[in-house]
């Protein structure tokens, strides 16, 4: 709730053009959260995506966490956005933005992809996270049958379109009878599955861009920062956003 708060308190100072936000959280947290809503603030149950979610562990995670990301891919089946751009709560907006800045051109958003060079030299990042999370990417390679340059993808922070996700539940999700989970049962990474349908099937127009969203992976890496004097003001230079 306190992360959520901060959030919403940098997206009411930034957010330029009163893009519409939404909320979504646990049936049993409504009325709690509901204090955040405002006219374009809407909080929402997550018992609106009761079909699709999960109450046992998933892929090494615990619930909530496949569901959260279950609930980024299914998001467009509510029909409130053609495009959104899915946010945690611990992120935190730095400088002012506006739709230009996740939509290429009216009704195509910027794909989010990077090789991330930078993270695979890191000794710690890599024993400690690159190796296995490589594995698991390379699944959903594998599953979608992907053959292109890899990896472009994203940690978070992406725009869905509703017309690519629609394509994978329509062209992938269901001729195997699989629904969101099971794909995540696979790899529970949602941000690479989307990118890699739109990478081998170019649903619609691939028009890349670098993460808009600067992520401290670990303490070593803000420890960076900070001993380089790199302040909120400068890294909003290049960024929208923290975590």
């Amino acid at each position: 709730f306190d992360y959520a708060e901060r959030l919403l308190q940098s997206i009411n100072t930034h957010n330029v053009d009163a893009l519409p936000v939404y909320i979504v959280v646990p049936e049993k947290d409504l009325q709690q959260f509901n204090v955040f809503a405002s006219d374009t603030t809407k909080i929402l149950s997550e018992n609106l995506f009761a079909n699709h979610l999960v109450h046992e562990e998933t892929a090494g995670f615990r619930p909530g966490y496949i569901n959260q990301e279950i609930i980024k891919l299914a998001f467009w089946e509510l029909d409130l956005c053609d495009n959104y751009f899915c946010v945690d709560s611990d992120l935190e907006f730095i400088r002012d933005f506006d739709r230009a800045d996740f939509m290429a051109q009216p009704g195509i958003p910027f794909a989010f992809l990077t090789e991330d060079r930078e993270l695979v030299v890191e000794p710690d990042y890599y024993q400690s996270t690159w190796v296995n999370r490589m594995k698991s990417l390379e699944k959903i390679r594998e599953s979608i049958g992907y053959t292109g340059p890899w990896l472009f993808t994203v940690h978070g922070h992406a725009v869905f379109s509703a017309t690519v996700l629609q394509s994978f539940v329509t062209d992938f999700l269901e001729p195997r009878g699989w629904d969101y989970k099971d794909a995540l049962a696979i790899s529970p990474y949602e941000p690479t599955w989307y990118n890699t349908w739109l990478l081998h099937t170019g649903v619609i127009e691939i028009i890349p861009r670098e993460p808009l969203v600067k992520t401290f992976h670990n303490a070593q890496q803000h420890l960076e920062y900070q001993l380089r004097g790199i302040r909120k003001e400068d890294t909003a230079r290049g960024f929208l956003a923290v975590v």
